[in-house]
């Protein structure tokens, strides 16, 4: 892999970094914990079979068409971001990119459960 190509890597990490820092920041410790445990308990059963990534992808019932197909648009983009990070740590050696790297896809992994959980959740 050539130096630029690295730098290009790096930076693009670094502006998904930059984005999931302003996404992060100033809300509600409370909400926040809520959204993480719900997310974690998600990818529990999704790991353990209780539920399918299929049936979390089925919609919500009683949701809007508008609501299901923007969460479905964001949980491609959250798999675009974790697909991003992967390469990162793949390819560079710097360990502040990788630190990034792991970070982002540590919290767009548990944003696609919490997505994943809202479409199979009832109303």
């Amino acid at each position: 892999m050539g130096l630029s190509s690295l730098i290009r890597t790096g930076g693009l990490v670094l502006a998904a970094a930059a984005a999931l820092c302003a996404c992060d920041g100033g809300g509600d410790p409370v909400q926040q914990a809520l959204q993480e445990a719900s997310a974690a308990n998600q990818a529990a059963q999704v790991r353990t079979g209780t539920v399918s990534t299929a049936d979390a992808a089925t919609g919500r019932p009683g949701a809007s068409p508008d609501d299901q197909a923007l969460v479905a648009r964001m949980i491609t983009q959250q798999r675009t971001g974790v697909t991003l990070a992967d390469t990162a740590l793949a390819q560079s050696a710097d360990p502040d990119v990788r630190r990034m790297a792991q970070a982002l896809r540590d919290r767009q992994t548990r944003d696609i459960a919490e997505l994943q959980a809202w479409t199979a959740a009832p109303d």
